[in-house]
């Protein structure tokens, strides 16, 4: 026996309600600018040696 996976249907109404929900308990919305990232960098570039020691 195989269960089916059922996608969730998402409407326009559950995603308005879902963001009015996250506004009033005091969420925000931030603009990100064309072509940059929302991500945080904490850590500095990660650099590998193909060398070896």
């Amino acid at each position: 026996m195989s269960k089916k996976l059922i996608k969730a249907t998402i409407t326009t109404a559950t995603i308005e309600e879902q963001t009015a929900a996250f506004l009033k308990s005091g969420g925000a919305v931030e603009y990100v600018g064309k072509g940059k990232s929302g991500q945080v960098v904490s850590a500095g570039s990660k650099q590998i040696n193909l060398k070896g020691r």
